[in-house]
């Protein structure tokens, strides 16, 4: 197979590090090192270009990728995700890593057995059920940390798949696991790793990136599966774990509660804390539902107030977080509604829907520049224009086959995407 210039000098710019992965700072184009890009919150300043035409984005290449709803991350070179392969007769967890410009695998590290307490298997021709690891890689200056499904830490080489370090987060730090196991995404903040799902005392993990050193360690809460989201808030570093207590935002360079905003916990937490401005949005399914909290500092101290809520099925995320973007939430809002559920726009700040679009199911999407890229359950690449008046479709093609619970990335003009089946970069551009 031949691949293109513009794809091949992709790969290579990422390889030599002309094109950064940052976490944590401003959009950087051209990489999405982590679960929810290089900002930490579904955006990339790299856009997506003319929209395709009916036969739908040039796929340049594509993988096995047997059971899992890990997404991709793609930096310095690699495309990386997690999947269910056997191992020496049992199913475990894998971290792959294929060439970001020819999906050549390069490396493939097996990490604990594949259990996940009920996920059960979907039934042919379904997209309810199935089991596989949900935790997405980060990948960072060399590095690939992964926070597998038994709550088990490990940092690789990024170039050969070699451990640098691991921890066992059970064992060490008396961890216990929930429902359909861990599935929080490993948090790259400076110079620190952030988890969390330690037992009492050590809720909260942070760990040198370099050396797996304990930092620090704080509180006695529970996780949920919702991947932890950093951000500056007023004018202030932190990052919001949102535990079955509720929402806590902590500095990440000592593990200080900053502030805390109590939230119902019923059986499942996983859409991540979203955030615009001084508001951070949070929902949940099993009847729990969506609410937004003003946050603001009087007399240095923190505090929280609710602007609105919503209880119940009919607005929530379940796992697949919304997009804040010029104070509206973008984003898949159903409950259990497969292959049918909406794609919605909600002003962030009054919860007031401005419309609802269904088809989509709980996929995910991401902004691209000013341009929304959506992949449904059912596989699905879909570009929205992103605007409180009306539902605008812009492109939609079929390019997946086997059930989507991930979010499609972009990086340097291409769009890396995966099913229960399958991985495959497309070009955004004919």
């Amino acid at each position: 197979m031949k691949f293109s210039s513009a794809l091949v000098s992709f790969s290579v710019l990422l390889e030599l590090g002309a094109l950064p992965a940052l976490v944590g700072a401003a959009p950087v184009a051209s990489a999405w090192p982590t679960y929810r890009g290089p900002q930490g919150n579904g955006t990339t300043a790299d856009a997506l270009g003319k929209p395709w035409g009916e036969a739908g984005p040039k796929r340049v290449w594509q993988a096995p990728a047997t059971k899992g709803f890990s997404s991709i991350a793609v930096a310095e070179g690699l495309a990386v995700t997690l999947l269910t392969r056997d191992f020496e007769g049992s199913e475990t967890e894998h971290c792959v890593a294929w060439d970001a410009g020819s999906g050549k695998e390069l490396w493939a590290v097996p990490l604990k057995l594949a259990k996940y307490q009920g996920g059960g298997e979907s039934g042919t021709g379904d997209n309810k059920g199935g089991d596989g690891p949900r935790s997405t890689p980060t990948v960072v200056a060399g590095k690939v940390y992964v926070y597998g499904s038994n709550l088990d830490l490990h940092c690789f080489d990024a170039k050969t798949g070699k451990e640098v370090w691991s921890k066992d987060v059970a064992a060490e730090y008396q961890g216990k696991n929930i429902a359909w196991s861990n599935a929080t995404s490993p948090l790259v903040e400076g110079d620190l790793v952030l988890v969390g799902g330690g037992g009492k005392g050590a809720a909260f993990l942070a760990f040198n990136k370099e050396t797996g050193k304990l930092q620090w360690k704080a509180g006695d809460d529970s996780i949920t599966h919702a991947t932890p989201t950093a951000t500056t808030l007023l004018g202030e570093r932190q990052v919001i774990f949102f535990m079955k207590s509720g929402l806590t935002a902590l500095s990440a360079k000592d593990g200080q509660v900053l502030w805390q905003q109590p939230y119902k916990f019923n059986v499942s937490t996983a859409a991540s804390p979203v955030v615009f401005e001084n508001v951070v949005y949070c929902s949940a399914g099993y009847g729990v539902g969506s609410a937004a909290f003003e946050v603001k500092k009087v007399g240095g101290k923190y505090q929280t107030s609710e602007l609105w809520r919503v209880e119940g099925d009919s607005m929530n995320n379940h796992w697949s977080t919304p997009i804040a973007y010029q104070g509206h939430l973008y984003g898949m809002f159903s409950f259990k509604k497969y292959g049918d559920g909406p794609v919605k726009c909600v002003d962030i700040r009054t919860g007031k829907e401005k419309w609802s679009q269904a088809g989509f199911g709980p996929g995910n999407l991401i902004l691209a520049k000013d341009r929304l890229l959506a992949l449904s359950d059912k596989g699905e690449l879909v570009i929205i224009d992103p605007k409180p008046e009306a539902y605008t479709e812009l492109a939609r093609a079929d390019v997946l086959a086997g059930k989507c619970w991930s979010t499609p990335t972009l990086a340097g003009g291409f769009i890396f995407a995966r099913s229960t089946e399958e991985a495959a970069c497309f070009a955004t551009a004919p």
